[in-house]
């Protein structure tokens, strides 16, 4: 007797993904995908911020596959809580970046920097005193994330798509010559 699973049975692709996904050890390299999937960014964000972020250097095998070490991974998320959440420019990240280095993003995500600041450069009765001052703050609601495409032209591929289109023009005029000689007879 042979027994059909059921669509109600049947193992999901994705959950078998996030499964194998989940069983890669805290120290195991992610693939490109497995990344922005984590950080919910586009793959092509990640491509982008290479180019911005010169800290941001994934190992990169044959055929360009990207394989992000787990240091990696939590310099893109920092990156990505401060873009998205904190509202910096990728002008700022950078600033940070270049002033502070990737630690500095750290003390940047949790706001340890900016505590460190006012308390360095005011006393402790003087904090008291101003935080006596100072009317509550209302929490600021964030917009969601925006996606953004970027479109990199690759010049090699650019040269590839013109053979390719020079060549099946070249073969649409042989069949039109073809067609317009059956034509004749």
């Amino acid at each position: 007797m042979n027994i059909e699973e059921s669509p109600e049975t049947a193992p999901d692709p994705q959950e078998a993904d996030d499964e194998i996904r989940g069983r890669k050890g805290p120290l195991a390299f992610r693939t490109i995908s497995e990344v922005a999937d984590e950080l919910k960014v586009p793959q092509h964000v990640l491509r982008f911020w290479e180019t911005r972020f010169e800290q941001v250097r994934p190992l990169k095998r044959g055929g360009g596959r990207r394989y992000y070490r787990p240091e990696d991974v939590d310099l893109l998320r920092r990156i990505a809580t401060l873009l998205y959440v904190k509202g910096y420019t990728i002008k700022g990240v950078q600033r940070v970046l270049r002033e502070k280095g990737p630690e500095g993003l750290e003390e940047e995500v949790s706001g340890k920097a900016a505590e460190a600041s006012v308390s360095d450069t005011v006393s402790a009765p003087e904090v008291s005193q101003l935080q006596d001052e100072v009317p509550p703050v209302t929490p600021v609601v964030q917009p969601e994330p925006q996606i953004v495409t970027v479109t990199v032209r690759d010049e090699q591929l650019e040269s590839e798509h013109d053979r390719m289109r020079k060549s099946l023009e070249d073969i649409l005029h042989r069949l039109a010559e073809v067609k317009a000689s059956l034509t004749v007879d």
